[in-house]
């Protein structure tokens, strides 16, 4: 694996620095008793320093060229090779699994993991994810929360900046509101480009999220979702104006007590909260 070209179309860019990687594996804590599932191991630099402070080991990798190299560098990991946003969580998965085993697994890309994780073994996740579908992951953690503990995530700079923005600023957005909302979010650390091979036209940044926060309302997850998107929907205009040109342009505004004049990115989670609770009692 040691001269293998890079493929863009899966937004691959190796993680080369030891310092960086050992400063991931810090942040992220592991021990013995978790079950890590890993987003695109690559050439395994972070796989390497991670197995042997665990017991269950997944990783999901779409590169067929690696897939044989890393069975063979780490015969206790469970290897899926297959695209992370086709995974599907619904099945059970028999969590005393013989790992000595795993390397007879039939791993195609056809393979669903399987994973009925009880409220003391849920998922930790870790990855350096491609930055072109970071969005449709963290959408997909998201939906996935009831199995996932934590997550820790190489993603774009700006994109990290996003997701914990705070009202009136720049970066606030739907990706601040909603996994503001679903998770407990923390920025760790910059990345530099000069650590990736090839050397990505952005910086990166290693961000944290945290799916054991409790939810504060009984507002229905896909109504939330729906109308924040819809919040955000054309940012410069008012709420009244991007409500009324969404697919929630039949809810009749003027029934809730609500400042309408104001834009998305002015409201705190807890506004869309609410705007979602009354819009929800007159759907029903």
């Amino acid at each position: 694996m040691q001269n293998l070209k890079p493929l863009k179309r899966f937004g691959q860019n190796y993680l080369h620095d030891k310092n960086i990687i050992q400063k991931i594996i810090e942040e992220f804590s592991p021990n013995e008793n978790d079950i890590i599932l890993e987003i695109g191991p690559g050439k395994g630099a972070l796989t390497d320093l991670l197995i042997g402070k665990t017991k269950l080991y997944y990783a999901v990798e779409i590169d067929k060229r690696v897939i044989e190299d890393l069975k063979n560098k780490f015969p206790n990991v469970i290897f899926i090779n297959q695209d992370f946003l086709t995974l599907d969580f619904n099945h059970d998965l028999n969590l005393n699994h013989d790992l000595n085993l795993n390397h007879d697994l039939n791993l195609h890309h056809d393979f669903t993991l399987n994973l009925a994780l009880t409220q003391q073994t849920k998922l930790r996740i870790i990855g350096n994810i491609p930055y072109n579908i970071t969005s449709p992951i963290l959408f997909k953690l998201i939906e996935s929360r009831e199995i996932i503990s934590d997550v820790l995530l190489m993603t774009q700079y700006e994109v990290a900046k996003r997701i914990v923005a705070k009202p009136n600023s720049k970066d606030y957005g739907i990706l601040s509101v909603l996994i503001g909302y679903f998770a407990k979010p923390e920025f760790c650390f910059k990345v530099s480009r000069n650590v990736f091979y090839p050397k990505p036209n952005v910086d990166s940044a290693i961000i944290k999220i945290d799916f054991k926060k409790n939810k504060i309302s009984n507002i229905r997850d896909e109504l939330f979702i729906k109308v924040v998107k819809a919040c955000f929907g054309n940012r410069r205009k008012t709420l009244k104006n991007s409500l009324t040109n969404s697919e929630l342009i039949n809810v009749d505004l003027t029934k809730i007590n609500f400042d309408f004049t104001r834009r998305a990115e002015q409201l705190e989670i807890e506004d869309f909260i609410y705007l979602t609770s009354q819009i929800q009692k007159l759907i029903d």
